[in-house]
């Protein structure tokens, strides 16, 4: 009553072995390929790892760096500027992990909370009155008027161009692990289970227990069961191209590291623009706001805070020197991957499977 290992002379294998070869083959053959996977896996979860720690290294950075901005030029708002600074770069890291969120509502929702203080503090400082009814007045003129001209914008656009090619590479690696995974759980045929049995036991039928596979034979059955991920060899080289554009574009001219210690000087830009146009602000939201309430003299000392260091320039060198070797290296890994999934039936067939150095080996009917 045998299905699989069908043979003229006696047989030692009864209908009940064989089902057992099929689950052992299902199972050897998903360990195999995951075998295979975990190298290329282990690379993709490292990069990812390291990307996203040296990507919150840098913007770290780019945070003190801003925020000291504020301490040492602005001081008059900095203790009030600190969570608008805060907010717009946890919007950054969102945006670049893949978050339903844009750079450049990020940015402008951040133009909004400093209008007020820039406003109240800068340009009008001895306004006392900065009721909610009032500061969300002056958030909705921020978005008529334009103080800060065309400083928000540029912001928008630099950041756009060099936060995108981050976004992308950042989903690409969670794409790239997507695919492996999908590849290690696919089912396996009956008809391909039957082949494999076919292949690897039924020889242990006729007591052939030392005996393996002949090489070519084990090419077609393996090639065989794994034409559905051999086809993902030409999107495979796509997507490793795609990494490649992406990587470049990171280290050419819209550098992420560029763009993120840029944000300083381009908040401090927006800000001198809107006080040279002070007064011409001023009788916009007089008459669109109405006048606040005015004190003599200077602000009470609750806003001054005391100025600290930002973080080192050295700490930026290094993240930076570091992401662009990680960068380098995955790639170059990468690169040599192309083949991976074209190649997966001659590496499940290399080894300790098939016969090499002997000359008999087994064609899946008879010991040639």
């Amino acid at each position: 009553d045998l299905q699989i290992c069908q043979h003229r002379a006696p047989t030692c294998c009864t209908k009940k072995m064989e089902e057992s070869y099929q689950a052992a083959v299902r199972r050897e053959r998903t360990q195999s390929i995951q075998a295979l996977n975990f190298e290329l896996k282990y690379m993709i979860v490292g990069h990812i790892t390291a990307f996203q720690e040296a990507f919150e290294s840098l913007l770290r950075f780019a945070e003190n760096h801003t925020s000291s901005l504020f301490e040492t030029a602005y001081r008059p708002m900095a203790k009030e500027a600190a969570e608008p600074v805060k907010e717009l770069f946890t919007d950054i890291s969102l945006y670049i992990l893949g978050t339903e969120t844009t750079v450049e509502s990020a940015i402008l929702r951040f133009f909004d909370s400093l209008f007020p203080l820039v406003y109240s503090r800068l340009i009008n400082p001895g306004i006392t009155d900065l009721s909610e009814d009032y500061t969300e007045c002056l958030r909705l003129t921020r978005q008529d008027i334009n103080p800060f001209g065309r400083y928000s914008k540029n912001m928008v656009t630099e950041l756009s161009k060099s936060l995108w090619a981050s976004r992308m590479l950042s989903q690409a690696l969670s794409l790239g692990i997507e695919v492996i995974n999908t590849t290690e759980h696919a089912a396996l045929t009956k008809e391909c289970s039957k082949a494999l049995v076919r292949m690897q036991y039924c020889p242990h039928c006729q007591g052939l227990t030392l005996i393996r596979p002949c090489v070519g034979y084990c090419l077609n059955v393996m090639r065989g069961c794994l034409a559905s991920v051999s086809e993902l060899d030409a999107q495979w080289r796509e997507y490793i191209s795609t990494l490649e554009y992406l990587t470049n574009e990171m280290a050419a001219s819209h550098d992420l590291e560029i763009a993120l210690t840029g944000i300083r000087n381009s908040i401090n830009e927006a800000i001198l623009h809107a006080q040279l146009n002070g007064p011409q602000l001023s009788a916009t939201v007089d008459k669109v706001c109405g006048q606040p309430k005015q004190q003599e003299g200077n602000l009470s000392s609750d806003n001054i805070v005391p100025v600290k260091e930002a973080t080192e320039t050295r700490t930026f060198v290094m993240a930076h020197a570091s992401l662009n070797n990680k960068r380098r290296e995955f790639i170059n890994y990468m690169k040599r991957s192309r083949t991976f999934h074209a190649s997966i039936a001659e590496r499940l067939c290399d080894g300790d499977l098939v016969m090499r150095d002997s000359s008999t080996c087994w064609n899946g009917e008879d010991v040639v």
